[in-house]
């Protein structure tokens, strides 16, 4: 399975059972007759139309056109980057190629007074111009606010008066089952309403470095559609469209947006400190298996099991301590350690949580306050400040110098790399590493590390990216 921001549209069907229809009907009628629209008679049967909701809603969403500039590396064989071997066989250096772009996306007013439009990170990313473009064919010159890759929400601003706002909705009313529209522009057609059902919530996992939360729907989703409206049949945002899920990059009916809840705290930290800022509880954390649970006497139990306490913590501060199970976060369950860690990832610096903890096979409440991202955090210890493709990694000082990797998480980018439990990295990009401090050091703004590896009696070479 893999993940698409831009897919093929889905080929939609001739006709609908009339069974189906009826079903429908009961349910959509009143909602259309509330909203004050006639319905309309056609084969002698009574239709219910969503007409009035996507004409209100509609006037917020907005065409999102970027152009930029990207880098492009490339892969290359990192003896090639030696000095040494530059010099011997006199290979000039390469610059990185640049390549222009453009692409298009959609994104929704929500504050039209501010001229505040909620979008997804990836439709604005690397973009130096954005053109944004109403429902009446006005075109304005838009500016990122800011932006947030690790739960891709992004705010761009335009300065003008004459804009339309949607009402954002309680996403965490929505329920498996209940109506829903979406509306983007894929393929540049302008204002495109595809209709579909809730079909799961609380998604997550999708992307193992992210924050997610996704409200999972049929409602046909494509190219253009990304930083659309999902809408409720009250006319509420309740989502940002953002992905699907596709074995060959066509729609197969598995879509993904980020709850509007999310998205309006996200928004709030990207306007007032154009970034987010991310808290943490300061503990590592691998999620609970039967056969642990059972070990620590806590069969039937579901939750995050507490592997180390990082020393000034908020976690040490609350009296959590390393065996601890933590099942619940402000009276919601905790399934995973990666549901815990999106949860915390998603609150504010300085606000107050509530745990549920089970130790010793007892229950017991905690208060924590969450702190600023400054060392260990919930995805795998320091390795989280080091690099992007060591984040799941437990990493420490090894005896006798390097650093030891004492634990890889399942799912985490660590695991997509060849690294092991029990390597010890002894240099990174040709500097040596004999702490953890000094692998950070050699990190620093590295795109590519080329590590050394000492495994067993043997040594590789890794590059991770």
């Amino acid at each position: 399975m893999r993940i698409h921001r831009f897919v093929k549209p889905a080929a939609i069907p001739h006709s609908i059972a009339a069974a189906s229809i009826a079903a429908l009907l009961v349910v959509l009628v009143p909602t259309c007759q509330a909203q004050g629209h006639a319905a309309t008679e056609a084969i002698g049967t009574t239709l219910p139309s969503l007409a009035p909701i996507v004409k209100k809603a509609s006037a917020a969403v907005v065409n999102i056109a970027t152009r930029g500039t990207v880098t492009e590396h490339g892969q290359r064989n990192p003896l090639l980057e030696d000095p040494f071997f530059k010099r011997f066989f006199e290979m000039p250096d390469q610059a990185p190629r640049q390549r222009q772009f453009q692409s298009a996306g959609s994104g929704v007013v929500v504050d039209a007074k501010e001229g505040l439009i909620i979008t997804n990170a990836h439709v604005v990313e690397n973009a130096t111009e954005i053109t944004v473009t109403t429902i009446d064919g006005r075109d304005l010159k838009g500016t990122v606010v800011g932006a947030d890759t690790a739960s891709d929400i992004a705010v761009v601003q335009v300065k003008d008066g004459k804009l339309a706002e949607m009402p954002l909705g309680d996403s965490s009313k929505a329920e498996v089952g209940d109506f829903v529209v979406a509306i983007g522009n894929p393929f540049g057609l302008q204002h495109t309403v595809t209709f579909g059902i809730v079909s799961a919530l609380g998604r997550s996992g999708i992307n193992p470095d992210g924050y997610e939360d996704f409200i999972q729907t049929d409602a046909s989703i494509n190219p253009g559609n990304s930083g659309g409206a999902l809408v409720n049949l009250k006319g509420e945002l309740i989502g940002i469209n953002s992905a699907i899920l596709s074995r060959s990059g066509g729609n197969i009916g598995i879509g993904f947006a980020i709850p509007s809840n999310m998205a309006r705290t996200l928004m709030e930290q990207l306007v007032k400190y154009h970034e987010v800022k991310r808290g943490v509880l300061g503990v590592n954390i691998v999620t609970l298996t039967p056969d642990v649970a059972d070990n620590l006497g806590a069969k039937d139990v579901q939750g995050a099991l507490v592997s180390q306490v990082v020393d000034g913590s908020a976690a040490e501060k609350a009296g959590i301590k390393a065996g601890d199970i933590i099942t619940a976060v402000n009276g919601q369950a905790i399934k995973s350690s990666a549901e815990l860690r999106n949860r915390i990832g998603l609150m504010r610096v300085g606000e107050n949580v509530d745990l549920s903890v089970i130790r010793d096979g007892k229950t017991r409440r905690m208060s924590a306050v969450v702190q600023v991202r400054s060392g260990g955090d919930e995805t795998g210890g320091e390795s989280a400040t080091i690099h992007h493709a060591l984040e799941g990694a437990d990493l420490s000082d090894a005896p006798g110098g390097g650093v030891l990797v004492r634990s890889i998480e399942n799912g985490s980018p660590a695991s997509q790399t060849p690294l092991k439990a029990n390597d010890v990295i002894t240099n990174a990009n040709r500097k040596p590493t004999n702490t953890v401090k000094e692998l950070r050091a050699a990190a620093k703004d590295a795109t590519t590390l080329v590590l050394t590896i000492r495994r067993g009696n043997g040594l590789l070479i890794i590059p991770v990216r």
